[in-house]
């Protein structure tokens, strides 16, 4: 079912390639377009969900495909980021953070598969790690120096509190699956998505 919400999330998933292809060209001004392409994926990621409740235009394609849109972005953005400056400083907290996306869509496909995946709800948590995530992934790439501002070492701050984020929600989706995980039943918690 195409609505507007669904259609800002296929946006998003055609801005990928227009994304890459930004972050690979020899212009001038190639990093900041390519940040403005994040942040218009970034802003359609809140948008889409804001007017799919507002609207009243929750669909199960939409339900599927946000999520998707969200992570398809973010992972390619983290991996350009890696090619771009290949350190561990940057490896490690990118691997943590695509590591996390892995581990909690497989615990949230097993959960679903056992009716369980009601156990987890949405917390504030969540919605703090993608606005630093988003915000980090952001300055990383547009990388120059802002109104005097060191926009790069901001960028790295902000990626290391949501990896501290990141780590938080999964532990607490973890202990919220963990009576599932165990064969028992019961365990309610907060995460993020």
């Amino acid at each position: 079912m195409l609505n507007i919400p669904n259609i800002l999330t296929l946006l998003r998933i055609a801005l990928i390639p227009v994304f890459v292809a930004l972050f690979f060209l020899p212009w001038e001004h190639a990093e900041e377009a390519c940040a403005i392409v994040f942040a218009l994926a970034a802003i359609t990621d809140w948008l889409d969900g804001y007017l799919a409740r507002k609207l009243e235009q929750v669909s199960p394609l939409g339900a599927f495909l946000d999520p998707v849109a969200d992570k398809l972005m973010v992972a390619t953005a983290l991996i350009l980021l890696v090619e771009a400056d290949p350190t561990p400083a940057l490896a490690v907290p990118v691997a943590v953070i695509i590591g996390r996306e892995i581990a909690i869509s497989a615990l949230r496909e097993w959960m679903a598969e056992i009716g369980a995946r009601a156990q987890v709800a949405v917390s504030v948590i969540g919605k703090i790690k993608t606005v630093f995530q988003m915000t980090a992934i952001f300055l990383l790439i547009w990388r120059d120096p802002l109104f005097g501002l060191p926009i790069y070492t901001i960028g790295y701050v902000l990626l290391y509190a949501a990896v501290i984020l990141t780590l938080w929600s999964m532990i607490v989706y973890l202990r919220a699956a963990w009576p599932s995980l165990k064969g028992e039943t019961g365990g309610t918690a907060q995460t993020e998505e």
